[in-house]
């Protein structure tokens, strides 16, 4: 009885392996062939859920069903006007046959390098057919120029291709080098454009030397509205001057005539006011001429020379 259940345990267990080692699930991001002795058997998996396998003898080979991506490395390609550049470039592609795909590349390593080699090539073909401008820009427009910068820009070279209509072109030949892959390319562009180093530094100086013109442009115009402000600044102040003085000038005038009436209200009422008005002025004219090194010399019929006289 002891070895009929040892030998009934033995079965149940490997039933079990069997029955586990013949079921796998897919979610819904896989995709995946059978593979027995490591030829595919059978169609591709694609849809989620159980599915059944011979056990042991029989292998899973998963793959991504979701959108994947390439990144290219940044390569010198010289442009149809001779113009040497580095091209950086990305796509997005996807495995559509599981079963095509593991026939000609077996896995997702295999096929970034296939994918390597095709867009590398097409972009590079496509780089020397034409020229820079194409590749950089991708419409005929008219510039939008500040007044401020680059006045005398009024237009653009013209392209007669485009960025676009390029990058379409290296889709379309690209995708047609995978029909028989197993894999379709999504979408492909360009990432970054960059001159290589020696041309890189002609371009930034030439870049420097148009920013500093101008930059002296505006100093210069700058300096001319500073001479001009200057200018005016002066003006204005010396006809403020001027006719602060003029002003001062009138109220000492009128103070004066005032000063001069009222004297002469005080000084004109009689013989004796007139005398002592006389005099007073003397006195002032005295006083005003005369220091301790004033030497004065006065004739006989001079008026001050009467009052000294009457004085001493």
């Amino acid at each position: 009885m002891k070895t009929k259940y040892i030998v009934y345990s033995i079965g149940i267990v490997v039933l079990l392996i069997l029955l586990f080692g013949s079921v796998f699930v897919l979610d819904e991001t896989e995709q995946a062939i059978v593979t027995q002795f490591g030829k595919p058997v059978g169609g591709s998996r694609t849809l989620p859920g159980l599915n059944f396998k011979l056990p042991v003898i029989q292998k899973v080979q998963r793959f991504d069903k979701r959108y994947l991506k390439w990144d290219g490395y940044p390569n010198q390609v010289p442009t149809q006007d001779k113009k040497f550049i580095f091209v950086e470039t990305y796509a997005r592609w996807q495995i559509t046959d599981p079963l095509q795909f593991y026939v000609r590349l077996r896995d997702e390593r295999s096929g970034q390098s296939r994918l390597d080699d095709i867009l590398d090539g097409e972009t590079r073909n496509a780089v020397a057919s034409f020229e820079l401008l194409d590749i950089i820009r991708s419409t005929n427009r008219t510039p939008e120029v500040s007044e401020e910068y680059l006045q005398e820009i009024e237009s653009l070279d013209t392209i007669k291709v485009g960025r676009d209509k390029i990058e379409k072109m290296i889709l379309e030949k690209a995708g047609a080098r995978c029909t028989d892959l197993g894999i379709i390319i999504l979408d492909f562009r360009i990432k970054r454009i960059n001159y290589v180093p020696e041309v890189r530094s002609n371009v930034y100086d030439r870049m420097i030397s148009e920013r500093n013109r101008i930059a002296d442009r505006f100093r210069s115009e700058g300096q001319g509205e500073a001479r001009k402000i200057q200018g005016n600044k002066e003006r204005d102040l010396a006809q403020i001057q001027s006719e602060a003085v003029k002003q001062s000038e009138q109220i000492r005038g009128r103070a004066d005539a005032k000063a001069t009436s009222i004297y002469a209200a005080a000084y004109n009422k009689s013989a004796a006011s007139r005398e002592l008005y006389g005099f007073s002025r003397a006195m002032e004219a005295l006083e005003k001429s005369f220091d301790d090194k004033t030497s004065l010399i006065l004739t006989t019929d001079s008026e001050l020379y009467r009052y000294l006289k009457q004085i001493k």
